[in-house]
């Protein structure tokens, strides 16, 4: 087949991110591409092969290595070159596969199959094969790095956001761990989507027709061809394996890239020049601007955010794969072509956000700052809500409101939060004596600390790494 120049490609997966992600691409390439499709075609249609010969015990190790050597050597272009003439894919699959085995194993080529027994089949294998040996190392290694990141900063304080705004303080590593938490459940569950993906045998209309024209029990010859395939029979087929196994892996993968859009989004912010709190790996010869020599983009985390602008979508055409009329159409003929785009798209967005968070750094200075001056107008206004609920929980009821008009005086005077509670010496000495039986060491200076309010954040932030780093080893290893 002629070769073609990466830049005439037409699709950035194959020219812009084959090249910055190349080591990612190329395994991805091997399960994925084009070439991988037609290959695992050919090892359906030979696994069909070994199923005929085994049932009827003439399946010898010899023949079958021979086998496995014409299903790794097919030729693509062949295969092209004869859809050329059939106009039919899988016809010209097994009119190549014909020339390339013996004139006694010819006839069982594709014998009782319909073409989306080995289409169907072949998907299953080899979305199974780019989840488990691609897409999951990668997420793993994410995961894993999201867990460093929890645990070495378990215990540096940082203020909490809601709504845009300075709320109660946490730790960065708890930020973090809401990441490893959420992703590492998604990990776990698309683990379990794989492996359950299923294929079929059973013939134009899902009943065996064909098959029970050759054999007594059709279902035994099908469970033979799947288990050369590491694969077991769709429950119920017509000519299509059931839809939902496919498609609850994908939207799997959608739960999962929308996390790390999310995480994306977060590190963005945090990078704001008004924040400060993080910063990415910046390199001695990178540029953030073409015309602002000082800048230092957040480039990465925007880059990740996109691909998920671009792929997330793609969900809709997943559902849409959902239906066939009847037995089967052909309507999901183009569109489920573009799974692996989807496929490569996301693993590309989880190897860049893989690398923005192995040199992301927290700036302790940077957090420190903000939530020492956190509060709004009040400095150290953070600290109102358990200033109100010890109050409360010394008997007054209407803690809230006291605690409220002392934030307005305190911004009304200029001064901090901790000048203001103190200066209500009623509202103060109460709330000091709840501290005090609570076991809190040296209550008269808990408000003019902020970091020490921070509830199990870090607490939970070390055992969520430590959790997720041990389910991480996969299922071999658990």
């Amino acid at each position: 087949m002629e070769a073609r120049t990466i830049f005439l490609n037409i699709s950035p997966l194959d020219h812009r991110y084959s090249l910055s992600e190349a080591a990612v691409f190329e395994r991805l390439s091997a399960h994925i591409s084009e070439q991988a499709a037609i290959v695992s075609c050919a090892r359906a249609e030979i696994a069909l092969v070994k199923a005929h010969l085994a049932t009827r015990g003439e399946l010898d190790a010899a023949t079958e290595r021979e086998l496995d050597r014409v299903a790794e050597t097919i030729d693509p272009s062949l295969v092209y070159a004869e859809e050329e003439k059939t106009k039919h894919n899988i016809r010209a699959l097994v009119n190549v596969l014909k020339t390339m085995v013996s004139e006694r194993v010819a006839p069982l080529v594709h014998l009782g199959a319909t073409s989306v027994d080995i289409l169907d089949t072949a998907l299953s294998v080899r979305v199974r094969d780019c989840v488990k040996d691609v897409i999951l190392p990668e997420l793993r290694g994410l995961e894993l790095k999201l867990c460093e990141i929890a645990a070495r900063e378990a215990e540096t304080p940082e203020v909490g956001r809601t709504h845009g705004q300075h709320a109660v303080p946490i730790t960065f590593g708890f930020a973090m761990a809401e990441y490893v938490s959420r992703l590492g459940k998604s990990i776990l569950e698309m683990e379990t989507r794989a492996d359950a993906l299923a294929g079929k045998l059973a013939g134009a209309v899902g009943a065996y027709n064909a098959t029970s024209m050759i054999v007594r029990d059709p279902e035994d010859l099908e469970r033979r061809y799947l288990s050369y395939l590491g694969l077991k029979p769709s429950e119920h087929s017509t000519q299509l394996v059931e839809p939902e196994y496919l498609l609850r892996l994908l939207l799997e993968c959608n739960v999962a890239f929308g996390v790390i859009a999310n995480l994306a989004d977060d590190l963005r912010n945090l990078q704001r020049s008004e924040v400060g709190e993080v910063f990415e790996y910046f390199s001695s010869t990178q540029v953030g601007s073409s015309t602002m020599p000082q800048k230092r983009n957040p480039w990465n985390s925007e880059h990740v955010k996109s691909l998920w602008k671009a792929f997330a979508p793609r969900v809709m055409t997943f559902f849409m794969d959902q239906i066939s009329e009847h037995q089967r159409d052909l309507t999901n003929s183009a569109s489920q072509r573009f799974v692996a785009d989807y496929l490569a798209g996301f693993t590309l967005a989880v190897a860049r956000m893989k690398s923005v968070v192995s040199g992301l750094q927290a700036d302790r200075e940077g957090m420190a700052k903000n939530l020492a001056n956190a509060g709004g107008k009040v400095r150290g206004g953070v600290l109102a809500e358990p200033a109100y609920i010890l109050l409360a929980e010394s008997g007054i009821s209407d803690g809230h409101e006291v605690i409220r008009k002392i934030t307005l005086d305190a911004e009304t005077r200029g001064v901090t939060f901790f000048e203001a509670l103190k200066a209500n010496g009623d509202a103060f000495a109460r709330i000091t004596a709840q501290l005090e039986k609570l076991g809190v060491s040296d209550g008269a200076g808990f408000f003019e600390n902020p970091e020490r309010y921070r509830g199990l954040a870090a607490e939970k932030a070390q055992s969520l790494a430590a959790k997720y780093r041990d389910l991480m080893k996969g299922p071999e290893g658990r």
